[in-house]
């Protein structure tokens, strides 16, 4: 199978409202209590809340660090697959999280694309290359203290023009 191909999902185009509300019932964020709270009409913002309850408490009555993981995992990859458009790749490569301090209330993540951003994808990827950014994500808890940061490394390339016709040729006829 190809690696320009992407999945089923990825070609149901839907609205940012009803992005949010299949998410926020999707089992694996209903079960850690992740929630999308506001997604912006344009794809280009988007913020998320976890809440601390028995079901994502860790051994110490933490956040358990896989949730926090969790609440960070698709966004960048689903907005920016909107904003760019079915003409491009766009996938989730990497990712790391620094835990920084104990996560004991509601935690929330902000999500911003911004015209930077995208020109600058538009820009590597013009000739078809590959590229590989890396965008930070700060976890916050509900005074703004940084509980963890996680790095998201992106890949996205320009799919190749695909028709099918016949390239023409001169044939030295006319």
């Amino acid at each position: 199978m190809s690696s320009s191909k992407q999945g089923f999902y990825s070609k149901i185009k839907v609205p940012p409202w009803l992005f949010r509300y299949v998410m926020n019932c999707w089992p694996p964020f209903w079960g850690t209590r992740v929630h999308i709270e506001s997604i912006s009409p344009d794809w280009r913002q988007l913020r998320v809340r976890m809440k601390l309850s028995m079901i994502n408490k860790n051994y110490v009555g933490t956040h358990f660090g896989g949730g926090l993981f969790v609440m960070t995992d698709p966004f960048y990859m689903v907005m920016l697959s909107n904003i760019l458009g079915s003409d491009y790749l766009v996938w989730d490569k990497a990712a790391r999280i620094e835990f920084l301090a104990p996560g004991r209330t509601t935690v929330f993540a902000s999500f911003d694309v911004s015209d930077a951003m995208r020109n600058e994808i538009v820009e590597k990827t013009a000739n078809g290359e590959k590229f590989e950014p890396t965008y930070q994500v700060d976890i916050l808890d509900g005074a703004q203290k940084r509980i963890a940061k996680v790095e998201k490394t992106m890949y996205f390339r320009k799919k190749p023009l695909r028709t099918g016709a016949i390239p023409a040729t001169n044939s030295g006829l006319g």
